[in-house]
Order: C-alpha cells, then structure tokens, then sequence
C-alpha cells in the first residue's frame, strides 16, 4: 500500500470524507493549500452532499486531476480538454472496477448488495491520482 493511500485511508478514519481522503494527500506534491482542497472536497462526500451522486473518491481523484493537468491561466484557459480527457479515464477505470460511480450503489443502499466499500472506493481513488501524479 503506498503511503498515500495510508495517509487516505487514516483521514477517512478520523472523519474525513472520500474526497477529501483521496485529494489531500497530493496537496504537497501539488503545491495546494491544504485547507483550501478539504473546503472545496467537503461538498463532495455522500455522492455529493448527499444527493446521492457521484462517489466522493471518484469525486476526489478527479479533483487531482484537475489540480495536476489545469493550466490555471485565468484569462484564457486552455487545458480543459486535456483534463476532461483525464477525468474520462479515471472516471470509467473506477466505474469499471467498482461497478458503479453512484455512491448508494456502490454501497448497497439502493437495494442492491454492496459492491464495494469506502475503503476500497477510497484505494481506487488514490491508486487512479497516482497514475496520473507520475
């Protein structure tokens, strides 16, 4: 296990949400403010709020991505596309392994058996930012 996915994993274990679990461990390599990225990952925990959306470690590894491959110039942006494309691949990796990218259904809360855990969501997500923080 790497010792981001460690760090994931004990963040999530004192309280932390899924995407903030995966996205604050690279807050170093990527020169991020820590506090900013848990602020900004908070809403996403629960698939998003709550709502029942996407899983918050999908959510997380995607805002990675972003972090990593975003050219920041805020005049006139240019690595959307590149970012989207990364986002894509990470997004269907996860969904393919975990079955679902809907939290609930990922957790077994729509009547359905758990596919996988937070723990093994909150893995996947970090593994996945891994490949692309290389």
């Amino acid at each position: 296990m790497s010792e981001k996915t460690e760090k994931a994993l004990a963040l999530h274990e004192k309280g932390f949400n899924c995407a903030q679990s995966v996205a604050l461990p690279f807050c170093d390599e990527l020169k991020a403010d820590p506090t900013v990225i848990s602020r900004a990952a908070e809403g996403f925990g629960g698939g998003m709020g709550g709502y029942e959306l996407t899983c918050g470690a999908l959510s997380g590894a995607i805002m990675v991505a972003g972090l990593k491959m975003a050219d920041g110039d805020l005049e006139a942006p240019s690595s959307k596309r590149n970012t989207y494309a990364v986002a894509d691949e990470i997004g269907k990796k996860f969904t393919a392994e975990c079955g679902s990218n809907l939290c609930p259904v990922i957790k077994g809360l729509k009547g359905g058996e758990p596919l996988k855990s937070c723990n093994e969501c909150i893995k996947l997500g970090v593994k996945l930012a891994e490949e692309i923080t290389k």
